[in-house]
C-alpha cells in the first residue's frame, strides 16, 4: 500500500473514532445528555451545549468557532455554558476536518554539533520564531525521519501548516522535493535551498570584512580554518569565498594557509590549528569559521605557550557568551532579524502571498582584544 495512501485512511479512520456521535447517532441516543464516551471519559459535545443554551448545534459550532453572523449576546451566552460544562474542543477532529492544524514543523537536527539547544545561532533564532509564530497562533513541533519516515512524511502524518528548516541532517535536494511539490509553506534559516524562502546571514560579507580587518592590522599571512563542507550548510564555503575575495585583492591569498576542520567543536578546531602550523609556522593571524573551533585554538595555545595576540591574532564567527570572557574580536549574527524575518514569511506564505527566495542579514564584528596590529609578520 502506498506510505500516502496509508496515512490518509488512518487519519479518516482515527476522525471516525473522535467523531462517533456524529456517524452513530443511535448509539449518541442511548447516553445520558453530556455523557459521551472516549476510551473511558466522559466527553462535553456541541450537542450538550446546544441542549443547554436552546441553540441549535450548528449555531453553538459556529460560536466555538468563531465563524458566522450571530449576534454579541448569543456568543456570550453560548461560551459561558461551555465553560460551565467544561467543554474542551476536539483539536485533532478539527484538524481532520478544516485540514488546518496551527502545527509549523521544525527540522532540526544535532549531528556533529552535540550543542543540542544551546547553539549560538540555532537556540536564539528558534526561541524567537517561536515566540513570533505563537503570537499568530501557532505551535511548533519537531520533525524527525526515524521510523523510516521522510521529513515530508512525518509532516503530512502530522498535518502540518509549514516548516521551518534550521538545521536538517542532510542538504540532500531529494528531502525536501516533496515540501515544494506540494506548495507547503516553508523557511530555511541555515541551508539554502532552490525553491525554498532563505533567511540567512551574509556569509560572503562576513568573510570578506575578516580578512580585510586583518589585512589593515598589518597581517600579510593570513590563515583561514573552515567547518566541515559537508554540504548541509553553506557558512563555510560562504565564508571562505569572501575571505578570499577580500585577500585577492591585496594579493595576499594563499592556498596553503587553508585548513578544513572535521567537526565543529573545539577538539576540532584544535586539530586543525595543529595540521596549519606544522605546515606553515610563519602565519601571523586567523580566521576561524565559528567560535567553537577559535575555542579549540585557544586551548592548544594555552597549553602550549602560543600566545594571543601576541603571536597569532584570532578572529571567530558567532559571537558566543565564552567569546567575551575570552576576548575574542569575532561576528554577531542577527538572530533577532534572522528569526522575525523568517516568521513574516511563514506567516505571508501560509496566507498566500509571494515571499522571495533568499533574505540576507549582515553580521555585526565584535572588536575585543585577539588581534595585534603588527607591522611584519614573525615565527612562532
Amino acid at each position: 500500500m502506498p506510505e500516502k495512501l496509508f496515512f490518509h485512511i488512518c487519519g479518516f479512520l482515527l476522525y471516525v473514532v473522535l467523531q462517533f456521535e456524529i456517524i452513530l447517532p443511535t448509539w449518541e441516543s442511548r447516553i445520558p445528555s453530556g455523557r459521551r464516551f472516549f476510551y473511558g471519559y466522559y466527553m462535553i459535545t456541541i450537542y450538550d451545549i446546544a441542549e443547554a443554551t436552546g441553540y441549535s448545534a450548528p449555531t453553538v459550532s459556529k460560536v466555538l468557532n468563531g465563524t458566522g453572523s450571530l449576534s454579541e449576546e448569543t456568543r456570550e451566552r453560548i461560551l459561558k455554558k461551555a465553560k460551565e460544562l467544561g467543554y474542551e474542543p476536539n483539536i485533532t477532529a478539527r484538524t481532520l476536518t478544516t485540514k488546518k492544524s496551527n502545527l509549523i514543523g521544525v527540522i532540526y537536527d544535532d549531528t556533529g554539533m552535540n550543542m543540542g539547544f544551546s547553539h549560538p545561532l540555532f537556540s536564539p533564532v528558534l526561541t524567537r520564531f517561536r515566540e513570533k509564530i505563537e503570537a499568530a497562533g501557532y505551535d511548533l513541533i519537531f520533525l524527525s525521519r526515524h521510523f523510516n519516515m521522510s521529513y515530508y512524511s512525518h509532516a503530512n502524518f502530522r498535518l502540518i501548516d509549514g516548516v521551518i528548516i534550521i538545521n536538517p541532517a542532510t542538504n540532500t535536494p531529494d528531502d525536501f522535493a516533496e515540501f515544494i511539490k506540494n506548495d507547503l509553506p516553508r523557511v530555511s534559516t541555515n541551508s539554502v535551498f532552490d525553491g525554498i524562502c532563505t533567511v540567512i546571514t551574509e556569509n560572503e560579507q562576513g568573510g570578506y570584512e575578516a580578512a580585510e580587518y586583518l589585512v589593515n592590522h598589518g597581517h600579510k599571512k593570513i590563515g583561514y580554518i573552515s567547518g566541515p563542507v559537508d554540504g548541509i550548510s553553506t557558512a563555510p564555503a560562504e565564508r571562505f569565498k569572501g575571505f578570499k575575495s577580500a585577500l585577492e585583492k591585496h594579493q595576499l591569498f594563499d592556498e596553503s594557509l587553508y585548513e578544513i576542520s572535521e567537526g565543529w567543536d573545539k577538539e576540532s578546531g584544535a586539530q586543525a590549528f595543529v595540521r596549519l602550523i606544522k605546515r606553515r609556522k610563519d602565519i601571523t593571524a586567523l580566521f576561524v569559521t565559528n567560535d567553537q573551533l577559535a575555542f579549540g585554538i585557544y586551548d592548544y595555545a594555552k597549553k602550549n605557550g602560543i600566545r594571543i595576540p601576541e603571536d597569532i591574532s584570532v578572529i571567530g564567527f558567532d559571537d558566543e557568551i565564552a567569546s567575551e570572557y575570552l576576548g575574542l574580536t569575532t561576528f554577531r549574527q542577527s538572530t533577532t532579524e534572522i528569526a522575525d524575518l523568517a516568521a513574516q514569511m511563514m506567516l505571508d506564505q501560509i496566507e498566500g502571498k509571494q515571499v522571495p527566495p533568499i533574505i540576507r542579514c549582515r553580521p555585526e564584528i565584535v572588536e575585543r582584544n585577539s588581534v595585534k596590529t603588527i607591522k611584519s609578520f614573525r615565527l612562532f
